[in-house]
């Protein structure tokens, strides 16, 4: 069976679509059918255009379909990429997984496995947190959560994270930062298809 793979992003200036691009790319080597999706952007539109860094993220992100709960039942597995605010996951985030009451009630989200990335502005800006308290609403779904946890030398060559990989605002997307990306997305794909056999 084929792994069907949604690649959920949101971006506010642009690491997160990059660290979904390369996760989309390592997923498709591996064999998944991959849905890059863009969660959609809630803050006023006032705010975002007083940001050009913001504004612009916005313009790129737009090329992309946003994300819905049917791409939810679509998938057969899910990874997530979003910034971490104060601790927690973004708002735009949160806002999207409170749409999918629905499948949560029908169990159209049990038993998929899914994985989570995450940026902060310094390196100890909420990373493991974020990423902890995604991975609680996937233990109310039901899914199977399938970090990197420390199974690759990649992920000791970024930081060591193994709830997901996070990016550092500024960091360089080196061969590093990709290797690491990868590995979380082929993991996963991995998972899926022996889930999925």
């Amino acid at each position: 069976m084929t792994v069907k793979l949604a690649i959920l992003f949101y971006s506010t200036y642009g690491i997160n679509q990059t660290m979904a691009e390369i996760a989309a790319e390592a997923a498709r080597a591996a064999g998944a059918e991959v849905r890059l999706l863009r969660i959609a952007e809630t803050a006023p539109a006032e705010v975002v255009n007083s940001q050009d860094g913001w504004k612009a993220q916005v313009s790129r992100a737009s090329a992309l379909p946003v994300a819905t709960p049917a791409d939810m039942e679509w998938a057969n597995a899910y990874l997530f990429s979003a910034p971490t605010r104060f601790g927690g996951v973004a708002s735009q985030v949160r806002s999207f997984i409170d749409t999918l009451g629905g499948q949560w009630f029908t169990g159209a989200l049990a038993n998929k496995p899914v994985s989570a990335m995450t940026s902060a502005q310094n390196p100890h800006g909420g990373q493991e947190a974020t990423l902890l308290s995604l991975y609680t609403t996937f233990l109310h779904w039901g899914s199977v959560i399938v970090a990197p946890g420390y199974t690759d030398a990649a992920i000791f060559a970024t930081g060591g994270n193994p709830y997901g990989y996070s990016h550092t605002q500024g960091a360089p997307f080196d061969d590093k930062a990709k290797a690491s990306i990868s590995h979380q997305a082929r993991r996963l794909v991995e998972m899926a298809a022996k889930l999925a056999a």
